[in-house]
């Protein structure tokens, strides 16, 4: 079996070729002078001829290695070429990008964003599922999922951003009919508004700043998988809602809604960007990473 070329002595023979010293090249080639010689030894062991003469001042090349120098320079020249250009691919982004994202977060604050990244990095796609379940990123082929949940197990990389706040709200009109709600074990007694795609709909848990905790197990009168498509019966006043702050921002600052029990704190869930658990990301995945952490950090 014929073995393949020695490249690496090649190159080193090349790099000696053209500075006329074996410690020059080894200085420009990082290596020790040692290294440097025994590499041209090897090369030309390799080849049964001798490619330099050398003296206790000086090298210089025979007529073997003069015949071969400009070849071996060549072959260096077109390797280095590859790399430059294989790491620049590398390093551009491009291709398509695959991402998950809930569907009423993605819509009011990941939409918006994509034109931007996609005019500064042309070279890339996007494909944008909304969806509010947990999706199953390595079997779906997504590259990047956009969540709001607890924190994500090892088998996943996840670049938590911010904590999401969540809060119990209902409408003046709804408070005005059933009355105040004092204490979260109260909230039995009214009408509740679930989303339930999210683990805690049925249990929601609240501990007040006094340490006092109260777990409240939810028998919802209406349960959607996505937390937007409760504003009309919230506002309607048909009942009240854990939900995301930042799908009632609107209505609490209008005074549509209003926060119940504010005393008392839920547990949050963090806005996280997840991916695979790969060695090695993709130049677009990186910059979409970036791009979205910068962007979505102003997000309420």
């Amino acid at each position: 079996m014929q073995s393949l070329p020695d490249l690496e002595a090649w190159a080193i023979f090349a790099r000696v070729a053209s500075t006329g010293s074996f410690a020059k090249a080894a200085e420009t080639l990082g290596m020790s002078q040692p290294t440097v010689s025994k590499a041209v030894i090897r090369l030309e062991k390799r080849l049964g001829a001798t490619l330099l003469y050398r003296t206790s001042r000086r090298i210089s090349l025979t007529p073997t290695g003069l015949s071969v120098m400009e070849r071996a320079k060549h072959i260096v020249r077109e390797f280095e070429s590859i790399e430059a250009e294989t790491l620049a691919h590398a390093r551009a982004p491009k291709g398509l990008l695959r991402i998950s994202a809930p569907m009423s977060f993605g819509l009011k604050y990941v939409a918006p964003l994509i034109p931007g990244f996609l005019a500064r990095y042309p070279e890339v796609n996007i494909e944008v599922s909304f969806d509010d379940a947990v999706v199953d990123i390595v079997g779906g082929g997504f590259d990047v999922a956009i969540r709001i949940a607890e924190p994500e197990d090892a088998s996943m990389r996840a670049r938590n951003l911010y904590l999401m706040r969540r809060i119990l709200v209902a409408s003046p009109a709804y408070l005005a009919q059933h009355g105040p709600i004092d204490h979260p074990r109260e909230i039995g007694a009214h009408a509740c508004l679930c989303y339930a795609s999210h683990s805690t709909s049925l249990a929601w848990r609240f501990q007040h700043a006094s340490g006092e905790e109260c777990s409240v197990t939810i028998d919802g009168r209406m349960r959607t998988n996505n937390a937007e498509s409760l504003i009309p019966a919230l506002l309607a006043g048909m009942g009240i809602a854990l939900q995301p702050e930042f799908v009632v921002a609107d209505a609490l600052r209008h005074g549509e809604l209003v926060e119940l029990l504010p005393e008392w704190k839920i547990a949050q869930v963090y806005l996280s960007l997840v991916t695979p658990s790969q060695v090695i990301r993709s130049a677009r995945v990186a910059a979409l990473l970036d791009y979205l952490s910068q962007s979505l950090l102003s997000t309420p």
